[in-house]
């Protein structure tokens, strides 16, 4: 399935790993949901996949039908569910992930702001900006340094 770079994208991330096991039974229950997914009745190209064991990415190609409130509150539905069954956190935006070396971390901010302040996170350290609305912005924007996010700007005081 190929998706147009204007398709839209929302992310979710979690405050710890999903395991393994985890991870294949919530994969499942989003190939369940994207291959029934409909706005006002009709099928949504979507799909929805796990990264780096901590983010829930789903994407829709609106190019033959455009999501709509309802549709993008069954998304939401799903995703609280799975807090739920799992015991995981996936709405919490103060929490904050970046990489070390290839190892995703997430942190909380008030500890994100300690890492900036001791240099352990750089202006070359990799940030996720989770804040990316399209296809295009996920393949490019989504993993940046520090110096090109939106993160630079709100912890600028810490550097």
């Amino acid at each position: 399935m190929s998706f147009s770079p204007q398709s839209k994208v929302w992310i979710y991330q979690g405050d710890r790993p999903f395991t393994t096991d985890e991870k294949s039974a919530i994969q499942q229950q989003l190939n369940d949901f994207t291959s029934q997914w409909k706005a006002h009745g009709h099928q949504l190209q979507a799909k929805a996949e796990i990264l780096y064991n901590y983010f829930i990415v789903f994407i829709v190609d609106e190019a033959s039908a455009g999501t709509t409130g309802c549709s993008i509150d069954a998304s939401v539905r799903i995703v609280k569910g799975i807090e739920q069954e799992f015991g995981i956190d996936l709405f919490n935006r103060f929490n904050i992930a970046y990489k070390v070396d290839d190892k995703v971390v997430v942190v909380n901010k008030e500890d994100f702001e300690t890492l900036i302040s001791i240099k352990k996170i750089t202006p070359e350290s990799i940030v996720f900006n989770n804040l990316v609305q399209n296809l295009a912005d996920f393949e490019n924007k989504w993993e940046v340094p520090f110096k090109d996010s939106w993160h630079n700007k709100v912890f600028a005081d810490f550097l």
